[in-house]
């Protein structure tokens, strides 16, 4: 028996064991392996799905992560124009008031200045009357010192003033 050239027995039973081990295998063998095979080419399958999908969802989360800071950006810039605005029409606002205060201010001064310079000229006007009258006195005295002068001045200034009376009514 040679190596090359098997006997026809040795052929026959290695057919027959290689047929009872391929019918084991077709049997319980092979549906495991398949199983296996196809169950992890399902969850390949599913986890390359998974994969495109967190994919799709980080870019979508990414350009709504951009549009969300452009509106943050635009907000921002809002709100510093209306801060500005604000302290722009607070400062006017400031300015208006003062100028408002300042003219009061200015007119109660100069109300006040035209108070006391119409109290200062009343009491020259009194002090110049008092004087005058007391100097009229005092040359009238000089002057009609005796009483007949007296009486023809008395007499003179009634007929004036009984004049004057006529005039104005």
């Amino acid at each position: 028996m040679s190596l090359l050239t098997p006997d026809f027995g040795l052929v026959f039973w290695m057919v027959v064991i290689f047929g009872i081990v391929l019918f084991i295998l077709a049997k319980w063998g092979f549906p495991v392996i398949t199983s296996m095979v196809d169950k992890r080419s399902r969850a390949i399958e599913e986890s390359l799905r998974n994969a495109e999908a967190i994919e799709k969802r980080m870019k979508e989360a990414a350009s709504e992560h951009e549009a969300i800071l452009d509106d943050a950006r635009k907000q921002q810039a809002a709100m510093l124009a209306e801060a500005a605005e604000t302290a722009h029409k607070i400062v006017e606002d400031a300015k208006v008031q003062a100028t408002h205060e300042a003219e009061a201010i200015l007119s109660d001064a100069e109300k006040e200045l035209a108070r006391k310079k119409d109290e200062v000229l009343g009491s020259i006007r009194e002090e110049v009357a008092l004087v005058s009258v007391a100097v009229a006195e005092k040359i009238l005295r000089h002057n009609l010192q005796d009483s007949a002068q007296q009486k023809a001045y008395m007499d003179k200034l009634v007929d004036e003033v009984a004049a004057k009376t006529k005039d104005i009514s």
